[in-house]
């Protein structure tokens, strides 16, 4: 009997059905040979279901990196337009992984990639709303910092305060900050700060959760991350 695929991956417990949706439009499923697509059904008794390159009910090893993202990269595993992505600094990765959220392309720091549906449900599900530190250097009037911490309308949207601290006044003017937000939406720091009045210099994420970024990594590495760097994760989703 035909069913959605996303029925289907879901109830082999490769992931959560929104899951699924995400690893179909990443091209990373398909059926009988053919890249699958949101919406397809297949017969789970008859067809050749696979998941990177894997028929599901195997079993697929799990690997979850840590990427430093550079500036200039777009957080994609295909562009249209040419420039470079995620996916082409994470080739040697031994299985075929998808970013967890975004950071927009001028944006650099902490990316994380995974192959576990579940993992990658946890993280990016909004009821979770996973806290996010980014290393933001800006240029602006001081006495606009305060409005920074306050609630405030972006895109329609009234977004929760974010946690603001100063890091840094520098000699030439520009203020360093670690700017804590909780939900993470559509390029959520260059607006709230151009809201209140900064130029935005760098924006460097440093944390997801309680996972800190590895500073040794250079922008473009890549690791695995530890059995403890996971459990971090879990601890911050999973258990919620």
């Amino acid at each position: 009997m035909q069913e959605r695929l996303q029925k289907i991956l879901s109830g082999a417990g490769v992931c959560s059905r929104r899951a699924a949706e995400k690893l179909m439009e990443s091209g990373a499923v398909t059926v009988n040979g053919v890249t699958a697509k949101p919406g397809d059904r297949a017969d789970a008794q008859v067809d050749d279901i696979r998941v990177n390159g894997k028929r599901i009910g195997g079993h697929e090893e799990l690997h979850t990196i840590m990427l430093y993202k550079p500036a200039g990269v777009v957080t994609t595993m295909s562009d249209e337009k040419k420039r470079k992505t995620v996916a082409q600094l994470v080739q040697r990765c031994p299985v075929r992984v998808l970013p967890v959220g975004r950071l927009d392309q001028y944006s650099e720091g902490l990316l994380l990639l995974t192959n576990d549906g579940a993992l990658l449900d946890a993280l990016t599900h909004p009821r979770y709303h996973v806290d996010k530190t980014y290393e933001v250097t800006v240029r602006g009037q001081e006495q606009n910092l305060p409005k920074l911490s306050e609630s405030m309308d972006i895109d329609g949207y009234r977004i929760q305060p974010a946690q603001v601290r100063v890091k840094a006044r520098q000699p030439d003017g520009t203020f360093v900050l670690h700017m804590t937000i909780h939900e993470g939406r559509n390029r959520q720091i260059r607006k709230m700060c151009a809201q209140c009045g900064f130029k935005v210099l760098r924006l460097c994420r440093i944390s997801v959760g309680a996972l800190r970024l590895d500073r040794s990594l250079r922008p473009g590495q890549w690791r695995e991350l530890s059995e403890a760097e996971l459990a971090l994760l879990c601890r911050d989703t999973l258990q919620k």
